[in-house]
């Protein structure tokens, strides 16, 4: 049986990700929101099971069947009366440590200086657990506050289909110039995350991995999110999303000719790559340790996904520090 796009949107659940709801009527107002776990049932769900307690369902799914909310990794919604949280959990799938790459990379996105949501690391049932603060919703004294998002791939106009093969850091950085209100400091944030990205492997960076808050008047960018290393076996990369022209490789060549889009000459576009570099190394086994990352792990990840040296040819060597 075939279901319509109608049937779909009312049968989502009310606290997606954004502001947006899709309700029956249209003056009365009847939430569809499942149980979810709170980080206290998080942190005992391995008593809880051991006793024979059930979890919630969220949690249940998530950790014991599968993924509650979508995507490619096991996760659930966790809350507690002071925030709410994505929990992503590693499964006994996963060829490598996807749960602490991600914490890792997302660490060292804020140490570098990037706006990026808040993480923590903790375990369940035996399993890594990433918890991710939800930057769409806000305490408020008369509860919770829902925040309008919108994608980089709305910005586009684009769907699904097209954004493999015409979405753009480029294109973003048009947006910005023309529809934010303080286009200079959103445009070294977009470059720095762009950076980022091809510094610490990750090449999943596609439209619906961007998005800024809608105020009604303004844009601005949302905190930076899904930040995680991708597997790879050599050393040739490309991003999701082109960076200059029709150029995608994984290379800081190609951002320092793209830093024009972004209003960066070349001296600063130099000195924003040069930072990043150093505060990764300067904090790479500070952050592993946090993560209570293993050895064999440590040299799995580093100049494989995080500094690979695909990302420096053609730049001069002091860029790349030694």
């Amino acid at each position: 049986m075939n279901l319509g796009e109608l049937t779909y949107l009312l049968e989502s659940g009310s606290d997606r990700i954004g502001a947006l709801d899709f309700q029956l009527s249209a003056t009365k107002y009847i939430p569809r929101i499942s149980d979810q776990a709170s980080l206290e049932e998080l942190m005992q769900s391995a008593e809880r099971v051991e006793k024979g307690i059930p979890l919630q369902p969220d949690l249940d799914l998530a950790l014991q069947h599968g993924s509650s909310l979508g995507g490619a990794r096991p996760k659930a919604l966790i809350s507690s009366n002071h925030n709410k949280c994505i929990a992503k959990f590693s499964t006994s799938g996963d060829l490598y440590n996807v749960v602490k790459a991600e914490f890792i990379a997302m660490r060292l996105a804020k140490l570098v200086g990037l706006d990026v949501a808040n993480v923590k690391l903790t375990r369940a049932l035996g399993k890594d657990v990433l918890l991710i603060e939800r930057f769409d919703r806000e305490k408020a004294p008369q509860g919770w506050r829902r925040k309008a998002i919108v994608s980089a791939l709305t910005l586009f106009g684009m769907d699904e289909m097209m954004a493999p093969f015409a979405s753009s850091y480029q294109d973003l950085a048009e947006i910005i110039r023309l529809r934010f209100p303080d286009p200079a400091r959103a445009l070294r944030e977009l470059y720095g995350r762009m950076v980022f990205n091809i510094l610490c492997g990750n090449t999943d960076d596609h439209a619906r991995n961007h998005a800024a808050f809608w105020d009604g008047k303004n844009l601005t960018l949302t905190p930076a999110y899904d930040i995680c290393p991708q597997p790879r076996t050599g050393q040739e990369a490309s991003q999701a999303m082109l960076i200059h022209g029709g150029n995608k490789m994984s290379q800081l060549t190609v951002c320092l000719e793209a830093a024009p889009n972004f209003l960066l000459d070349t001296k600063r576009a130099t000195e924003i790559i040069k930072h990043q570099v150093r505060s990764i190394r300067d904090h790479w086994n500070e952050v592993c340790d946090e993560a209570h990352l293993t050895e064999t792990d440590r040299l799995f990840f580093w100049q494989r996904q995080f500094l690979n040296p695909f990302a420096f040819f053609g730049l001069p060597a002091e860029i790349g520090g030694n």
